[in-house]
């Protein structure tokens, strides 16, 4: 049986061929939203001319004097170079010069983009006609008010001293927040370390089932986000939902809340994916977060016999996984500010990875990288699969583990 399942989005954007045996018991897992068709380019205007809970652009633009335009950051399968000249276009129907326009990397603590990073997300013609600009989580930021749940809001000076902030990301489910999106372009988005360190720590105490992957409606870290988007005093935000391929499929801009509210309402059903039955084997692909690809174990485990199993990581991610400076490590023994240390997985689960571009670090964010298997290839894999399951093995195959939730029960 051949499956195929996406990878190098940011790259060639092509498949990976998965290969099984006929014998085998394999079930592919996609989101229901997977199939789900590209925006066509009047799709996205109607969007800008149509925003939720408020005028166009163009209008609550006139006479400004300064433009931020935020965005997130490469570990985001946005396409802003895609939806950006929306925005710009309703601008200079404002009146708006470019030389009163700057984007802003909604980076949080993750590691700052070089040139090559900014072409990719952004664009080349942006890069010549704005400035883009690095978020330093360390310095240069301004305190501007606290959230309800008491963490000290300080957000990027620059991004400040406008009197129009514009927000650009897109809704996935989060591991922590529920749904990504929103107000995390500002917390963590712009914040300063200070204000992220306490922000990820609202989680610690939450009542069960109030945080992970899908989980929304009383998380803490949504309310924090929420606070700090009318902190920071965002006049707009441009939301989109994906498919399966890291196309807009979805799109919706105006206030920040009433947009933020109904993206999340879609997502829901959009990355919604229904539990497989126990299997012995659960492929798990990191598509549109690969260099997060610690994501997506997550709905592994869920689907993985509880007696034991093996689990297969795709994470195809030639840059290497992302440099984290509030989680990551960065010492043998030691890392940020909320390093833990990882561990190998219980002796009854085999953790097989496929990564082309091995190296000891890129499993930091979720294991100890001497107790995995690697292999280089799908061939590779293969071979460990079936010296593990020689009589055959039920399989189930999740395309982009990290954007993909297991659906409630009904």
């Amino acid at each position: 049986m051949k499956l195929s399942v996406p990878q190098l989005l940011w790259y060639d954007n092509n498949d990976l061929e998965l290969d099984f045996p006929d014998a085998w018991d394999v079930q592919f897992c996609p989101p229901k939203g997977y199939d789900s068709p590209k925006l066509a380019p009047q799709q996205m205007q109607e969007a800008f001319d149509n925003p939720l809970e408020m005028p166009p652009i163009r209008e609550i633009a006139r006479g400004k004097k300064e433009v931020a335009i935020i965005f997130d950051d490469i570990t985001r399968p946005t396409p802003v170079y895609e939806i950006a000249p929306y925005v710009l276009r309703q601008l200079a129907e404002a009146d708006i010069s470019d030389e009163q326009v700057r984007f802003v990397v909604a980076s949080a603590t993750h590691g700052a983009h070089d040139n090559l990073a900014l072409r990719k997300k952004v664009g080349q013609e942006i890069l010549e006609r704005f400035p883009v600009y690095n978020h330093n989580p360390y310095e240069s930021c301004v305190t501007v008010g606290t959230t309800s749940h008491g963490t000290t809001l300080a957000v990027n000076r620059e991004v400040m001293s406008c009197d129009l902030k514009i927000a650009i990301g897109a809704v996935f489910p989060h591991p922590q927040a529920g749904f990504g999106g929103g107000g995390k372009l500002i917390l963590p988005g712009v914040s300063h370390v200070d204000s992220i360190d306490q922000f990820h720590r609202t989680i610690f105490g939450s009542p069960p089932g109030t945080v992970g992957m899908g989980n929304w409606e009383e998380n803490p870290m949504r309310f924090e986000t929420e606070d700090a988007i009318k902190l920071a005093g965002v006049d707009v935000i441009v939301n989109a939902i994906m498919n399966g391929r890291c196309e807009v499929s979805q799109l919706l801009v105006g206030s920040p809340l009433p947009v933020h509210h109904e993206c999340v309402r879609r997502a829901k059903e959009v990355y919604a994916t229904e539990l497989p039955a126990k299997a012995d084997i659960v492929v798990t692909n990191a598509y549109a977060k690969p260099s997060e690809a610690v994501i997506s174990l997550l709905i592994a485990l869920k689907s993985i016999k509880p007696e034991g199993g093996a689990i297969v990581m795709i994470m195809n991610c030639p840059e290497g996984q992302i440099i984290h400076y509030l989680l990551g490590r960065f010492g043998k023994e030691y890392g940020g500010r909320q390093y833990t240390p990882r561990v190998p997985l219980p002796p009854p689960f085999k953790l097989i990875i496929l990564n082309p571009q091995k190296d000891m670090t890129c499993t930091d964010l979720f294991t100890d990288g001497r107790s995995a298997i690697w292999a280089r290839d799908w061939d590779e894999v293969m071979g460990h699969l079936k010296t593990l399951y020689p009589d055959g093995a039920r399989v189930a195959v999740f395309p982009d583990g990290t954007v993909q939730y297991l659906a409630p029960s009904p």
